[in-house]
């Protein structure tokens, strides 16, 4: 799904020593993974999932993205990509705020060829798969954090992307909100979903299947043996969710 190998990306600011936030780093993800990145603030983790949502460019390094090079593309085939293939959710839910839910979701297709008809029965089908049926045609303001939270959910489903990039999707969520963000996207994942989920919480980043700490511009493995203690605070928790 993801093939990144010796990326590099440095910031510099006029008058400051150039920044090296990226250092030659490897990194896949195979169809269906659950991966979660960890780092702290200023790890480059966030530097990383733009690069990968083609929101930015790497300085070097090669990038695969289901199997098609991505570095040399025009900014015009690069949205077309990243719309038919990648769904973004992020800590702000970025909701229009005077369109109801499913209008919501509608957006990344408006620019589709598809039909109204069509455009509004997935919209339809996406929020009925987060659990919002019935709040169809609310409005931001008239739903919760996490109810708000789902709608991004399904606005990211809408176009069948082939993979979910979550950057902090917990981060604005009181515990069990989050709690119930993580079993949504662990439900998502088990029917196929390809997600990749940036946060710096140790409990969140044990739901994926496989997490990865980024330090120092590089990716390293976490043995599962040291996620038990993060998994354990997160159990009872997941019980909400279910």
């Amino acid at each position: 799904m993801i093939n990144i190998q010796e990326l590099c990306k440095s910031f510099q600011r006029p008058g400051e020593k150039e920044l090296h936030v990226l250092r030659e780093l490897d990194f896949r993800v195979e169809p269906g993974e659950f991966v979660a990145i960890v780092g702290a603030s200023g790890s480059g983790k966030t530097t990383l999932m733009n690069i990968i949502g083609l929101l930015d460019r790497a300085d070097t390094g090669r990038y695969e993205l289901q199997g098609q090079s991505v570095d040399d593309l025009s900014p015009e085939a690069r949205a077309s990509v990243r719309n038919k293939t990648i769904g973004f959710v992020f800590q702000q839910f970025h909701l229009l705020p005077r369109t109801t839910a499913a209008e919501n979701v509608e957006l990344p297709m408006l620019y589709s060829s598809r039909d109204d008809a069509d455009i509004s029965k997935r919209a339809r089908e996406a929020l009925c798969r987060v659990g919002l049926e019935e709040r169809l045609t609310h409005y931001p303001n008239e739903l919760s954090g996490g109810q708000q939270q789902r709608v991004a959910i399904a606005r990211a489903l809408v176009n069948d992307p082939g993979i979910i990039l979550a950057d902090e999707p917990t981060g604005n969520l009181d515990q069990e909100s989050g709690a119930q963000i993580m079993g949504l996207f662990s439900e998502l994942n088990k029917n196929g979903s390809t997600i990749l989920l940036i946060t710096h919480d140790e409990a969140v980043a044990s739901a994926a299947s496989r997490v990865v700490r980024i330090a120092d511009g590089q990716l390293q493995d976490t043995p599962r043996s040291r996620l038990t203690g993060s998994r354990s605070r997160l159990t009872g928790l997941t019980r909400v969710a279910s």
